[in-house]
């Protein structure tokens, strides 16, 4: 119940475009846009270089975002830190374009558990005084009651982080108030 209750408070803030793009028992695709009140050199750089500032903590192994970190180079890492000398790679960045986006691959949290993988697209595209943010994540591998049954939790999960990052941008804060 809390959880959606943060997701609806983000998204009604944030007016966060999310839709399940196709969804099918071998993967999904969900895409959400959004408009930010920033360049697209400063949102690539709060994206990458800020991600525990922005990022829900609900959404992390250790319940602490900033033990987040994305290792801005090929096949750099985005990965948590978590107690004993531990680690999670949650993705791997293979495409750094600075100020125009980023491609990751790998699967997000609970994805992780099943035998899946996705690709995700961020593009960055200066609009009006303002960056249009388009994030694309195509997800496909095997699950007994079919991967798009992930597409809907997983596109409201990313309409909120994304959100969140637009509000850090334009605030200060990741959480409206």
């Amino acid at each position: 119940m809390r959880l959606a209750a943060t997701i609806l408070a983000a998204l009604s803030f944030g007016a966060a475009h999310a839709e399940i793009i196709d969804s099918a028992a071998s993967g999904f695709t969900v895409k959400t846009t959004l408009t930010i009140k920033a360049s697209p050199d400063d949102v690539y750089r709060r994206l990458v270089h800020n991600v525990g500032d922005w990022w829900n903590p609900m959404h992390t192994f250790s319940g602490d975002s900033h033990n987040l970190r994305m290792e801005e180079k090929a096949a750099g890492c985005f990965c948590e830190r978590l107690p004993n000398s531990g680690v999670v790679r949650h993705m791997e960045l293979v495409y750094i374009a600075p100020g125009k986006g980023l491609v990751l691959r790998g699967a997000l949290g609970p994805l992780q558990t099943v035998a899946a993988t996705g690709s995700m697209q961020i593009q960055l595209t200066a609009a009006d005084q303002s960056t249009k943010l388009d994030v694309t994540y195509a997800v496909a591998g095997y699950q007994p009651k079919g991967m798009n049954t992930w597409a809907a939790p997983l596109d409201m999960v990313l309409a909120e982080q994304f959100t969140r990052l637009k509000t850090y941008i334009e605030t200060g804060n990741a959480v409206p108030k």
